[in-house]
């Protein structure tokens, strides 16, 4: 690998890296406020909070890599034009395939790590979340009961709390129970823990007051704790095994499911279609990589607008992976379908590839050309538009 290659390489690799931590962060912040409520409504900390949240992490990393790759690609080349070095290049008598050598080479690189992800590690990443969300979702204290409601948990046991703290304590905790045939307890206590121990649940209940009331005839007794445990063990739901979806399993079980999975006897078709999913979406790494440098590989002068290269490039990789998203939306378990997750990409990829090959000929694709030519087009008729409405807005 030459200087150049090598130069190319590193500065995609810095803007790749920046953007992909950029993207990724905010489609996480918007997933993990979701899981906000649920999870720490069972008292978890901020680092328990974000450590399952991540685990969604390799999954989100999938989905916006290849644009990641793509928006580092058009900040390098622009630059490269803009600093005149693909001029220098071309005017020494270098050819293209010096600058689409390293491209090709990086987006490889993302497309072998994409792949990875993909087939392994966000699989594993959304299965352990899944169970760790089934795991909560069985805490039925945790869930079920409301500050400021009086909450029939079963027939005969009322619970009701004034607050719930942010490190999950129960404050002002009241609970009457009337399940035992002779006598009612009512229980009141300053503040409640939940806590795991030995394999029961216990609510561990500080600084209150227990009342025996017998049902039929008696004195009332009351008692002053500092601290008591109630057994919940009875109360908790055992957590069912989790129900993966097609995502959320590997790719090991999606070529060959158990015989007794019953997800995937009654929906073999998901779970095909997301195989298909995990193999074709890294090829959109390769794609957009030559769809950029078919527009923004060109040595270009300082009186040679790049904008509308730009535009062009971020338009035909939306609408490439537009397509591809409206294929899976509409795929029906269909052979045809499913080849065409690949074909697409393949074909936004060749056809690129070929606009490449004959620019180096000397041949400008004119078909690249008036694709350009229309976005300008647009551009101007919606400026115009706007001018126009911005000064009727005026007068």
């Amino acid at each position: 690998m030459n200087t150049l290659e090598r130069y190319i390489i590193r500065r995609t690799a810095y803007a790749f890296t920046l953007t992909l931590a950029a993207m990724t962060g905010v489609v996480w912040a918007t997933q993990a406020l979701r899981q906000l409520d649920l999870v720490t409504s069972k008292g978890q900390t901020i680092v328990q909070f974000i450590g399952i949240t991540m685990l969604a992490l390799p999954f989100l990393i999938v989905t916006v890599a290849p644009f990641a790759l793509m928006i580092a690609l058009i900040l390098v080349l622009n630059s490269l034009s803009g600093d005149s070095e693909l001029i220098v290049i071309d005017a020494s008598g270098g050819s293209r395939f010096l600058v689409l050598k390293p491209v090709l080479a990086f987006a490889t690189i993302i497309m072998l790590l994409v792949s990875a992800l993909s087939l392994y590690v966000a699989p594993a990443g959304l299965a352990q979340l899944r169970t760790e969300i089934t795991r909560v979702r069985a805490d039925l204290v945790a869930n079920i009961v409301k500050p400021g409601r009086f909450i029939n948990v079963e027939e005969g046991l009322t619970f009701h709390i004034r607050n719930r703290s942010g490190k999950g304590t129960l404050d002002g905790l009241l609970m009457h129970d009337t399940r035992d045939p002779d006598t009612a307890f009512t229980y009141q206590a300053e503040t409640g823990n939940i806590v795991e121990a030995a394999g029961r649940t216990l609510l561990v209940m500080q600084n209150g007051t227990i009342q025996r009331r017998p049902k039929q005839v008696g004195d009332m007794s009351i008692v002053r704790f500092q601290s008591y445990a109630f057994d919940l063990s009875n109360l908790i739901p055992e957590a069912s095994e989790p129900v993966f979806k097609p995502s959320e399993r590997s790719t090991a079980n999606l070529l060959g499911p158990p015989g007794n999975d019953y997800f995937a006897v009654t929906h073999p078709e998901r779970l095909r279609a997301e195989i298909h999913e995990r193999f074709s979406l890294p090829l959109y790494c390769l794609s957009f990589a030559l769809i950029v440098f078919a527009f923004l590989g060109v040595a270009r002068t300082t009186r040679q607008g790049r904008g509308m290269a730009i535009v062009g490039a971020i338009t035909c990789c939306v609408l490439l992976r537009t397509t591809g998203f409206g294929i899976t939306a509409i795929s029906n378990d269909s052979a045809v379908l499913y080849a065409m997750r690949y074909v697409v990409p393949v074909l936004g990829g060749g056809l690129a590839l070929v606009s490449i090959l004959r620019g180096h000929q000397g041949k400008q694709s004119q078909a690249l050309q008036r694709f350009q030519l229309m976005i300008g087009d647009w551009v101007e008729a919606i400026t115009a538009k706007l001018t126009r409405n911005r000064a009727g807005s005026a007068s």
